[in-house]
């Protein structure tokens, strides 16, 4: 049944899952528990808690090209972000995150919250957002990659936040490769090239480092165009946790090469510890190599091809066919955790999105998630849920936020605690995976189980290069 004012052509365009009226999500027969109000374009009641249910509370790839339009909805902007025990990094995030509303509509509310460590949580803000009648929210990951936070934990908050209260929210990109955030990079780079010729200078990029493949490529993507596009001599690659080459064995490598310079690029938004130890191990290495000049370049912060490219991420999520986003995966089951101890499944097939088809949308090409990728075979079809919960809030003043708190490091972390900790236990997260049960879609009996460990974690030029600081 077409509702009453809108264009019959497109409502029979839209995929099934969309499609709802007269309290039933049409294509699955599941009661929805009240009828779809045309003004406001959304179930006048909280439906019930199935997997089928959860998928119409979370119906955001609707777009409205029925004639309804948004605009009787009130718009919220939810920014989420990382968290930190750095009380800097907090603190830059949040002016980020206020600069963002001169950027977007001047009626949309904008907030904020952290997945870990860092308070407000994010929750905090989404109760912020529907206690001023948002009934319509944009979320985007405030990080630069897709990765685990941005693909598993986020998306399943988010869900489980829109399940639970019956609100409406819409999940955006990531900042990505992007000519914005490339043209930003330059920007911070040249502030320190000076004045010799760039043919005799080495660039050196450290990215984040991530069990992704997908995330670490981009950093090199990012890297290269860099290098390529301002003409550095040489470029190098590294990151600062997880994988290799770690910060100071890619310096150790590029003392090697030869050039008189050495420009050292942090690609990330904020600073933090991970900034202190990029930082810290360019002086150790220079102080080492004292015919080679070291320059330090700053981070990406809130320059305002930041912000525009956040504005980007947030605004595009209103279009008719939006990107698809880690928050309606069509490749992966999802598991919500909800407040009374059932876990709600929703299913692959349950998940479509417009823009998934035969042919995978570009942003999902090289998920390990997806497809088979070289090394993360195994990864293919992960349950995706968040295992952040036990560090979400704890502030950014909690033990380990600062070198006074560590036994194993003096001017700056190293990242051997990190070591340290996986010696004493089999892994440094706990991984919980929720069976069926009895079958149904909607439990209380859960399993635990792991995920696949970063193939490369023993790697010498990884983390395990930083065990000679370890104190005895």
């Amino acid at each position: 049944m077409v509702p009453g004012g809108a264009n019959p052509i497109a409502w029979a365009r839209l995929p099934a899952y969309t499609r709802r009226y007269d309290g039933v999500l049409e294509g699955t027969g599941a009661k929805c528990g009240g009828t779809v109000d045309p003004k406001r374009g959304r179930c006048a009641a909280i439906v019930e808690l199935t997997a089928t249910c959860v998928r119409s509370l979370l119906f955001r790839d609707m777009r409205f090209t029925l004639g309804w339009g948004w605009t009787s909805m009130k718009t919220g902007v939810m920014i989420c972000g990382h968290g930190s025990r750095s009380q800097a990094a907090v603190d830059e995030f949040a002016v980020l995150a206020e600069k963002l509303p001169a950027l977007l509509p001047a009626d949309w509310d904008v907030d904020y919250g952290y997945l870990e460590f860092a308070n407000p949580v994010i929750r905090d803000g989404l109760d912020r957002l529907r206690a001023a009648g948002c009934d319509r929210i944009l979320a985007v990951p405030g990080m630069l990659f897709a990765a685990m936070h941005s693909k598993n934990d986020i998306p399943t908050v988010l869900n489980t936040y829109a399940a639970t209260h019956g609100l409406q929210i819409s999940y955006g990109r990531e900042l990505g490769v992007d000519p914005k955030m490339v043209a930003a990079a330059a920007d911070l780079i040249r502030d320190v090239e000076g004045a010799g010729s760039l043919h005799d200078t080495c660039l050196v990029v450290i990215g984040r480092g991530a069990s992704d493949p997908d995330a670490n490529g981009n950093v090199a993507k990012i890297a290269r165009l860099l290098h390529e596009g301002m003409g550095f001599g040489w470029c190098e690659v590294g990151y600062s946790g997880v994988t290799f080459p770690l910060v100071e064995p890619c310096l150790e490598h590029v003392v090697k090469l030869g050039y008189k310079r050495v420009a050292v690029f942090p690609y990330f938004l904020f600073s933090g510890i991970l900034i202190d130890r990029i930082y810290g191990f360019t002086d150790r290495v220079a102080a080492a190599n004292p015919d080679i000049e070291f320059v330090k370049a700053p981070y990406l912060g809130d320059h305002p091809k930041v912000l525009e490219t956040f504005a980007e991420r947030i605004t595009e999520q209103t279009l008719g066919t939006p990107p698809p986003n880690c928050g309606v995966c069509g490749y992966r089951e999802q598991v919500l955790a909800l407040a009374d101890g059932r876990h709600a499944h929703i299913k692959p097939e349950n998940r479509k999105h417009p823009a998934f088809g035969a042919v995978p949308p570009p942003t999902c090409v090289m998920c390990k998630y997806r497809v088979q990728v070289l090394g993360f075979e195994k990864e293919v079809g992960a349950v995706q849920e968040s295992h952040h919960h036990h560090v979400e809030g704890q502030g950014a003043s909690a033990p380990g936020s600062n070198v006074v708190d560590c036994n194993h490091c003096d001017t700056f972390c190293t990242g051997v605690c990190r070591l340290v900790m996986t010696d004493q236990h089999d892994h440094g997260h706990h991984h919980h995976h929720h069976d069926h049960g009895d079958g149904h879609e909607l439990s209380n009996d859960h399993d635990h189980h792991h995920h696949a460990e970063y193939p490369h974690a023993k790697h010498p030029l990884g983390p395990e290069s930083a065990r000679k600081y370890q104190k005895s």
